[in-house]
């Protein structure tokens, strides 16, 4: 493993254990030029999976399936919400399981988008807006009303 500090590339594992949701494995790792200490998680992939984007012409875009992507906009809907970091990792790999096990070797990033958006309702109603925002692409504050409205006469059932 490559030092993030110094790039050289040997390092020792100096300590590993499994993550509180035992989908990954946490390594702390000492450069051996440097010295440095970092932290690396190995987690299990069963297959490569391709997402298929929709363009705004009709285009589609193809590109690999990137956990990092999907994490970076769940937190930016969480932010600020006290979602632990810890939900949001169970979260995301439960997505990631789904999405690697659906036996597909390509899915539509519409899916992904759905598979987010059943979570984040389930974890925090704010989160589920946020996300749901630029997701469908809300470009009033009237886009908000309506589907915070909906938001809440679902939570009332």
């Amino acid at each position: 493993m490559r030092c993030p500090f110094c790039a050289f590339d040997d390092s020792q594992v100096k300590d590993s254990r499994p993550t509180e949701d035992s989908t990954s494995i946490r390594r702390r790792r000492q450069c051996s030029s440097c010295g440095a200490r970092f932290t690396t998680f190995e987690r299990v992939q069963l297959r490569e999976v391709t997402i298929v984007k929709s363009g705004t012409l009709g285009e589609e875009r193809r590109e690999a399936f990137d956990r990092s992507k999907l994490e970076h906009s769940v937190s930016l809907a969480c932010r600020k919400r006290g979602v632990t970091q810890e939900r949001i990792d169970q979260l995301i790999s439960g997505i990631q399981r789904q999405v690697e096990t659906a036996g597909e070797p390509e899915i539509p990033s519409a899916k992904i988008g759905e598979l987010v958006m059943d979570g984040l309702k389930q974890i925090d109603s704010v989160a589920y807006i946020r996300f749901a925002s630029v997701y469908r692409d809300f470009s009033e504050a009237r886009d908000f009303e309506e589907f915070a409205s909906t938001v809440q006469e679902a939570a009332k059932d």
